[in-house]
């Protein structure tokens, strides 16, 4: 028998195994991008003015002082020069080795072969010099106003971050070694997946960063005992069993927020702040919102603080027969409370005994990180996209946020699933990141364009349900907790607003972590620690500077604010009443329902 009438070697077979998976999957990309809708200008990049601005002051900068951009080029022509010159003097004495590597260090550049290998070492060595000066100078440009420069700034560290050489195949060391290890059988696999994420995302790109299967909302998170007692078009009311004999008699009620869903307090029991709630004898209820679509283009804010904070605040009052009740707003939401305080204070409703803010705005005078998109080039688009759809898709908010953490939350995810070939993690928090929601036309762009551009409320009032309403008006005894580290909600800017607040009676916590870490933050890990002063709530640097850190979490602190300030004990409640029965089980029904452009 001669060689060609041998079968063929499982090296061969493999081959054509992954060949013709790679033309099937090709046919389905070529499909699955043929459904994506024309994209909005306006959403892609920031507005031509913004080109301008800095081009012109650019060109101004070379006019005036050309001597700078003369030293910069220079600088980093010998930089480069030097690098290049060390790595050839290595390879001259017949060693594949890189010079002395002086760093920086970056975490992007954690396999050693880029500091041990001469052709990664240098590529990761030109792209950091280049990266540096590309910084460094846009960070010198004179003439630009405060928010162009953020934004400048902004767009710029993304355009370095996108071409990091870890971000393409040919240039990622972990990549290359892992599709010899699996004869390319790791590149078909990262083909599919991108593939999937493709087709789930009707021809756009959104990376899936938690396995889809690994989680099922009421089976495996989200599983606290309670009922929904109570449901109009805008949320389920979720009044959660009792686990102790006696309760506080003022109930509680959170408002979580409704550009994500509620059940990131309550992912599993070990760090369910809903349980813990329930186990330190709260009567608790949570507010579920609706995840709407185009039907709902015409709901305001107006509709969320009437339809939902004050129809839900008032029966939670009717199901325990109490006259008052103690609030939480976290997020967007605890911005839309502060409204809804202001309004109560306007109606002479004391409904409310106190309240809580989680992470919340409410003087946008300082924009943070979301200074790049919240300028009329953005938003302008914004505008014209919702006018279409009835809603600002999920698609956008999601995409936003992960592009604040473009490391973190797209090129690195990417890299695992698209060139390593990785299945996503069975991560809970990531799942959690990936089950959001739209947001109604009409009330998107009152936040966007009254409160975060223009911060009627912390300055001259919002007109809202034919009153004007301002952030002196907030009255009730509140505690806020803000977190350190968080790029959403920044704590200066979330302090700045509770010291506007006319309450004569503040708490007001620093957490460690961030926007979610930093909340979801349970006693039991012992993990992020606090800050608390007793210096008065004016001056953000001045309350930091003189604040005493606190290990562990802040909700036992918390809990403790928010005992004195419920009542006496009273025998437990269970679910609904006689008015109020039981719906169905907790999360209930909106948490898991999949609206169209979610």
């Amino acid at each position: 028998m001669t060689t060609s009438d041998e079968a063929p070697s499982a090296a061969t077979q493999q081959m054509k195994e992954n060949m013709a998976r790679i033309e099937a999957l090709s046919q389905r990309l070529v499909a699955a991008l043929a459904q994506k809708k024309a994209p909005n200008p306006a959403l892609e990049g920031p507005g031509a003015d913004l080109y301008l601005t800095a081009g012109s002051a650019f060109l101004k900068e070379m006019m005036d002082k050309p001597s700078r951009i003369l030293e910069t080029q220079v600088n980093y022509w010998a930089q480069a020069m030097k690098h290049y010159i060390e790595a050839s003097e290595a390879l001259s004495q017949g060693k594949l080795q890189a010079p002395a590597d002086p760093g920086p260090k970056d975490r992007r550049f954690s396999n050693p072969l880029w500091d041990t290998h001469p052709y990664f070492n240098f590529i990761k060595q030109q792209y950091l010099i280049t990266a540096k000066t590309v910084e460094d100078s846009v960070a010198a440009i004179e003439g630009l106003s405060p928010i162009d420069r953020r934004r400048v700034d902004y767009f710029t560290r993304q355009i370095v971050d996108m071409m990091a050489p870890t971000n393409f195949l040919p240039t990622n060391p972990d990549a290359l070694e892992r599709a010899v290890q699996t004869e390319g059988a790791s590149l078909v696999k990262g083909l599919e997946n991108l593939v999937r994420d493709i087709e789930a995302n009707k021809g756009d790109l959104v990376v899936t960063l938690a396995d889809r299967d690994a989680f099922k909302v009421g089976e495996n998170i989200g599983i606290s005992e309670g009922a929904v007692v109570y449901r109009n078009r805008l949320f389920e009311l979720i009044q959660y069993k009792p686990t102790t004999e006696t309760v506080h008699k003022t109930p509680l009620i959170i408002f979580p927020p409704w550009i994500n869903k509620f059940y990131i307090m309550d992912l599993k029991p070990q760090n369910s702040l809903i349980k813990w709630i329930v186990s330190q004898g709260f009567t608790l209820f949570v507010v579920s919102w609706k995840n709407p679509d185009e039907s709902y283009a015409d709901v305001g804010l107006g509709n969320y603080i009437e339809e939902g904070y004050l129809t839900a605040i008032e029966q939670v009052k009717a199901i325990t027969g109490e006259a008052k009740v103690n609030a939480v707003g976290y997020c967007i939401a605890g911005t839309t409370l502060s409204l809804t305080l202001a309004l109560m204070d306007k109606r002479k409703d004391k409904s409310i005994n106190s309240a809580t803010f989680f992470t919340a705005l409410t003087d946008f005078s300082d924009q943070g990180e979301f200074t790049a998109f919240l300028q009329d080039d953005f938003v302008d688009g914004i505008e014209a996209q919702v006018n279409a759809d009835g809603i600002l898709s999920s698609y956008f908010m999601t995409r936003t946020f992960s592009f604040l953490r473009a490391n973190d939350l797209v090129y690195q995810p990417a890299i695992r699933s698209y060139m390593m070939g990785e299945a996503p993690p069975a991560f809970d928090l990531l799942f959690w990141n990936g089950d959001s929601t739209n947001l109604p036309g009409r009330m998107a762009m009152e936040y966007l364009r009254q409160l975060c551009q223009q911060d009627r409320f912390a300055r001259d009032g919002i007109e809202m349900l034919g009153e004007s309403l301002h952030i002196s008006g907030v009255k009730v005894p509140l505690c806020a907790i803000a977190c350190e580290s968080d790029h959403i909600a920044p704590w200066i800017a979330s302090f700045n607003g509770v010291s506007k607040m006319g309450s004569k009676d503040k708490t007001f916590i620093v957490s460690e972590s961030g926007h979610i870490a930093g909340i979801i933050n349970p006693p039991s890990k012992e993990k992020y620690g606090h800050y608390t002063s007793g210096v008065p709530i004016e001056n953000a640097n001045e309350w930091k500077a003189s604040a005493d850190y606190n290990r562990g979490s802040w909700w036992p602190r918390w809990g403790e604010w928010l005992a004195k300030r419920s009542g006496r004990m009273v025998p437990a409640r269970e679910p609904g009443g006689p008015d109020h029965p039981v719906l169905c089980a907790a999360p209930g029904t909106y948490v898991i329902e999949q609206r169209a452009g979610a």
